[in-house]
């Protein structure tokens, strides 16, 4: 098997004993069972994964989840062929096959990068406001909007006819529970004790939420612990549905509630039940809905802050205790708030170097900075990242402390 340089040796919650091949942009890559796309090549050391809509801008892996904004890719060819599909969200199968958007003749020497060289003579709309002219000049505008539309696309979906069939199904319960962290268990496993039907939804395979990738303990016991026997006593209720790799796609009046379900999109075509339906829409109506949806961290602004290599904090520690990834072996860490610091302090435990953390905080917990002091990782409160350098990838940040009117430099 081709070797995964940033793989963990140990750690993660993926089956070491399944390993699995698939194709990125024509390469062979490995990965284990329990993988996404994203974490497996972050694994292989591919950080560049997709081009800007725009500019053709480099970018690489920035989540772990549903909020990705970069790592956008087509699965499949022919008639399956699925465009624009987040990589944090596609789950690792033997043999599939995926591909880059958004980029010319190739992912590294994309030709139409040169775009991000000349930004500054093309802001927002500047197209229309340079091509489009009197109704004389319609033909050479419908020209320019065409290659125009060529160069800041996406992906292409596949015009045959598809293959696959769907299903839809509609139930009624007493209380819908959306989102399977721990609020969202709770949530569902006290509505089941009261003996309510439930119907209990999350996009992703397994449930655990926030817990399936941080280290906690609850009621005296790990949280996975938790996790798994607060899922056999709703699986043995009786009275709850668990719908997994499931999205609420649209909450209506009087709580009904459209879900879309993927049940087949995970597993290779030779492992796939072709009498099941490729995916289902289910429509619920309930009488009351708890949404426990969790939240989504926001990225701190800084100049340059869109390239390979930078990438949130919490998305950090689920690569490194939900897949067994490190992401970096050299790692600056920006925050505000003390995740930052233990996203920190797991990488160096993890085997990383972090030359840096900078707190736009002034004070900050004494316990964070004596164990990120007995680590020897540099310290800058009341700081902030004004940018970075680097083309490619980053190669270096811009630390600059903050003023008393709130200003850097």
């Amino acid at each position: 098997m081709p070797e995964q340089p940033n793989r963990l040796v140990k750690g993660g919650l993926i089956d070491r004993s399944t390993p699995l091949r698939f194709r990125f942009d024509g390469n062979v890559y490995s990965g284990f069972q329990g993988d996404t796309l994203a974490s497996a090549l972050l694994a292989n050391g591919v950080l560049l994964v997709g081009r800007s809509f725009k500019y053709h801008r480099p970018r690489g892996v920035f989540s772990a989840g549903v909020e990705e904004p970069n790592a956008m890719v087509h699965l499949r060819d022919g008639d399956r062929r699925e465009p624009n599909t987040r990589a944090t969200m596609v789950e690792l199968f033997d043999g599939l096959v995926a591909e880059s958007q958004n980029r010319g003749s190739g992912l590294r020497r994309d030709p139409q990068r040169i775009n991000d060289y000349f930004k500054n003579f093309m802001p927002a709309g500047f197209y229309y406001k340079t091509f489009m002219g009197p109704a004389r000049s319609t033909r050479l505008w419908m020209w320019f909007e065409k290659k125009i539309r060529q160069a800041a696309g996406l992906g292409a979906a596949s015009s045959l006819p598809d293959p696959d069939s769907y299903d839809h199904m509609t139930r009624h319960c007493e209380v819908m529970v959306i989102g399977g962290g721990p609020s969202g268990l709770a949530a569902a496993k006290a509505a089941a004790s009261s003996g309510a039907r439930v119907v209990l939804v999350d996009e992703r395979p397994a449930l655990g939420g926030q817990l399936r990738r941080d280290r906690h303990e609850i009621d005296g016991r790990s949280a996975m612990q938790w996790v798994n026997r607060t899922v056999r006593e709703l699986e043995g209720s009786g009275n709850c549905v668990i719908l997994t790799r499931t999205t609420a796609f649209g909450y209506y009046s009087h709580n009904f509630i459209g879900l879309w379900q993927r049940i087949g999109d995970h597993l290779a075509e030779d492992k796939r039940n072709h009498y099941l339906p490729r995916q289902r829409v289910w429509r619920v109506r309930a009488r009351q809905v708890v949404l426990a949806t969790g939240s989504i961290e926001r990225p701190l602004v800084f100049h340059e802050n869109d390239r390979p290599g930078i990438m949130l904090a919490g998305a950090v520690r689920a690569f490194i205790h939900r897949y067994g990834v490190l992401p970096g072996r050299h790692a600056a860490v920006a925050t505000n708030n003390d995740t930052g610091w233990h996203a920190a302090l797991d990488m160096a435990k993890a085997g990383a170097e972090i030359a840096a953390i900078v707190d736009v905080r002034r004070d900050v917990p004494a316990d964070l900075l004596a164990a990120a002091a007995h680590l020897g990782i540099a310290i800058h409160c009341g700081s902030t990242i004004t940018g970075t350098e680097g083309r490619g990838r980053i190669k270096a940040i811009n630390v600059n402390p903050i003023g008393e009117d709130g200003s850097a430099g």
